[in-house]
């Protein structure tokens, strides 16, 4: 064997299946994701301009980025009607109309708590600053 070099075997560990997972939340959780699934998922088949209107502070590159990844992970289905012009749909898969009222319960959740969230961040924010004037 020569000088500086070792044979290192890397076993599967039991948490390998997180990477992947993590990927997809990333993804779900997105600053823009949660916002074009919900939207779909209320208004059921929804065309490229009105979810542009329909969620606030997306730029056009970034909301045909987002309904990309979507698409191609299996939550959202493009539908290209032979119109002129073409009139382009989007409606939720039976996964994504599963993850939509995920979703609308967190969102509900977060309206709920969000006065104690805020006064939870406001206390913590005190003693942070009171502790850095001692």
């Amino acid at each position: 064997m020569s000088q500086g070099h070792t044979d290192v075997t890397v076993q599967a560990g039991p948490l390998d299946h997180i990477c992947p997972l993590n990927e997809l939340l990333d993804r779900i959780s997105g600053k823009w994701a949660i916002g074009i699934l919900t939207l779909v998922g209320d208004r059921g088949p929804i065309r490229f301009t009105e979810l542009e209107r329909g969620v606030r502070g997306i730029s056009r590159r970034m909301l045909t980025l987002t309904l990309r990844n979507l698409e191609r992970d299996g939550l959202l289905v493009r539908t290209v009607h032979p119109t002129v012009p073409p009139k382009v749909e989007y409606s939720l898969t039976p996964e994504a109309r599963e993850l939509a009222a995920i979703l609308a319960d967190l969102t509900d959740w977060a309206l709920r708590h969000r006065p104690q969230v805020a006064r939870a961040r406001a206390e913590y924010d005190a003693r942070a600053q009171a502790e850095r004037e001692r």
